[in-house]
């Protein structure tokens, strides 16, 4: 078991997802850009291993408009070197990368233009985790998307196109259980026709859940993950008090955490806490989770000089 947050660090000066406007497109501008966020990527990864944050999950924003058709450079040949020293210091450490475009990269859209601008973007994030050179574990996670007046069209509807994707986006594409539309059983019935896996989202299930338990849930979704996949994938947050529905929490609720690990076992899965504070919420987890036989083994592992 691997715990780690997505994105963005607050206790380091850097920031990782560093954009600007459309307008101000630039070559120049751009590579300013990239090398800002290539080099606090590798700070984030330092930091987290020195934490024993061992999943993380990378911005979308590494490449600004990477997709979009202003953006001629070729980023991957011109930071090749900056990719490897990254993607060698992640397999090294053993590390787990995620990444998880927008909520505007939807494939079942009626709308061909989005559409077409979905599968830009999810080859883009393909294109990332390939140039950083990790193998098929590394996972992009995507919802089923819209429900357009009729969920059983559009769940067939992306069904259908998923099955068009290229080989290098359906390597790393996983779907997650949404808060409204697509609950754990639509996403079962999404992958007995598609063999995609299905990544657990914890506070979505709270919000919208199907007719089975927890344990029934790990059961039949750890069997959606193959070898090659790595191990089953969590997302962990809850409700935030006085917040609208659906708002995910500030800080962690260890004595909450406590028991979701609990009742998780015996199952294994690498955690990723979306929770508003990040790092600071990864490492009280961590700390908790040290009893907790799914984790010990990688810190004794660590121990015996896996660093």
């Amino acid at each position: 078991m691997k715990i780690g947050y997505p994105c963005i660090n607050w206790s380091l000066e850097c920031k990782g997802n560093r954009t600007f406007r459309l307008r101000s497109y630039s070559v120049k501008r751009l590579k300013e850009t990239v090398e800002n966020n290539l080099d606090c990527l590798f700070k984030i990864l330092k930091y987290n291993l020195d934490h024993n944050i061992l999943f993380f999950r990378i911005s979308s924003d590494l490449i600004p408009f990477a997709s979009h058709p202003v953006c001629k450079f070729k980023w991957q040949r011109f930071y090749r070197k900056e990719f490897k020293k990254i993607g060698d210091f992640i397999k090294k450490y053993k590390m787990r990368i995620s990444m998880h475009p927008d909520q505007f990269v939807i494939i079942n859209s009626p709308d061909k233009k989005v559409l077409a601008r979905s599968i830009k973007e999810l080859s883009y994030h393909a294109a990332i985790l390939g140039a950083i050179g990790l193998d098929a574990s590394a996972k992009i996670q995507l919802h089923v998307g819209g429900k357009y007046l009729d969920k059983e069209k559009s769940l067939k509807s992306f069904i259908e196109r998923y099955q068009k994707l290229s080989p290098s986006i359906k390597k790393r594409l996983v779907i997650e259980n949404d808060d409204k539309i697509y609950n754990v059983a639509d996403c079962l019935r999404v992958h007995r026709q598609t063999r995609v896996p299905i990544l657990f989202d914890v506070f979505h299930h709270s919000i919208n859940p199907s007719n089975l338990n927890l344990t029934k849930i790990l059961q039949k979704i750890k069997k959606t993950w193959k070898k090659k996949d790595g191990i089953l994938m969590v997302d962990y947050s809850y409700q935030q008090q006085g917040k609208m529905k659906g708002s995910h929490a500030t800080s962690i609720n260890i004595k909450d955490f406590k028991k979701f690990l609990k009742l998780s076992r015996p199952f294994d899965f690498d955690i990723m806490l979306e929770i508003k504070d990040k790092e600071k919420s990864a490492v009280k987890a961590i700390k908790t989770a040290k009893s907790d036989k799914r984790f010990i083994k990688r810190v004794i592992l660590k121990k015996e000089g896996e660093i």
